[in-house]
């Protein structure tokens, strides 16, 4: 069993309609999904992604009123978000700086050139030059972004852990990635990233980084950190043989549960970071036309009773 690349990346918001603006209006993602934490129906859950919700192409956010995030180890430090081309790069570091984000220059890091940037909460994105690799995703056609610029999905991520000798051992025997290269980062000070390719032809958009950080202190998650990143799966069918497969190598995970959108397992690697294994199927237009997602509150159907008390706690996103 091959894992088929990364499904999503969620992280965490205090403030949900800036959140909104910022990867509509900035980024150029639509909305298409805004929901609840099925876990947490006080927080929005809202999702970003193609003009489809393609799975490989969302970020989305939990709103928690919480501050911001204790930067360092133990955690996911850095999302990448998919280009077609340098050019791609270039007008997007005059974009950003038009609309008041401090962008660094492009460079040339992990062997692709890429472009550092924060959201207004602090949360860590690069831009990716992928010269047009990996899943082609469904333009949005009133989007603010021309076609050709469009951020293609995800990939790759970053990780930070003090020691990956226990990490290695889950991405490579547990999960089948294999370690391919490495290479230095100069942010928070010198460190060895170790490349991990998923099975699916490599590529961006299924490359997970490991920056070894022993000097940094554990993170404390909160607004403009990342809670957890997902790995796409096919159907239930593979979903259940994933389920197995962990248990079966001594990896404790949640067992499968059914998130209306897509079903999810979660466990968490040796540092503590989380990571969920997630189905392709049944995506979002499984309760929204795909002409009108993201235009109001969905809720799964054993949330629907609730409705009334649910959206009279949530604040207005518009």
């Amino acid at each position: 069993m091959k894992l088929g690349g990364f499904h999503h990346l969620t992280a965490i918001s205090a403030d949900a309609a800036g959140n909104r603006r910022f990867y509509t209006e900035v980024l150029g993602l639509r909305m298409v999904k805004r929901t609840v934490n099925q876990d947490d129906v006080r927080a929005y859950h809202l999702f970003y992604a193609d003009a489809a919700g393609s799975p490989g192409t969302d970020v989305t956010f939990f709103e928690w009123d919480l501050p911001r995030e204790r930067r360092g180890t133990r955690s996911i430090v850095g999302t990448g978000l998919r280009v077609e081309s340098g050019e791609s790069l270039e007008w997007w570091r005059e974009r950003l700086t038009e609309r008041g984000v401090a962008p660094g220059e492009v460079e040339h890091r992990g062997g692709r050139h890429v472009l550092d940037f924060e959201d207004p909460e602090g949360q860590r994105l690069f831009l990716v030059e992928d010269g047009g690799a990996g899943p082609d995703p469904v333009f949005w056609e009133d989007g603010p972004v021309p076609e050709e610029h469009q951020i293609r999905g995800l990939g790759p991520v970053l990780l930070s852990v003090p020691d990956a000798t226990d990490t290695d051992l889950l991405l490579t025997r547990a999960m089948g990635m294999e370690r391919t290269r490495e290479y230095s980062l100069s942010e928070g000070g010198p460190a060895q990233v170790h490349v991990y390719e998923m099975g699916v032809g490599g590529g961006a958009h299924a490359e997970l980084h490991v920056a070894v950080q022993p000097e940094l202190p554990v993170a404390r998650q909160g607004a403009g950190g990342v809670h957890h990143v997902a790995f796409r799966v096919p159907d239930d069918g593979t979903h259940r043989r994933w389920e197995e497969h962990l248990r079966s190598v001594g990896v404790p995970n949640t067992g499968q549960i059914d998130r209306h959108y897509f079903r999810s397992l979660y466990f968490r690697e040796p540092n503590g970071i989380l990571f969920e294994i997630a189905t392709d199927g049944p995506g979002f237009a499984v309760d929204e036309v795909p002409e009108s997602l993201g235009e109001s509150l969905s809720l799964p159907p054993f949330l629907e009773d609730r409705r009334a008390a649910i959206e009279a706690n949530l604040k207005p996103l518009d």
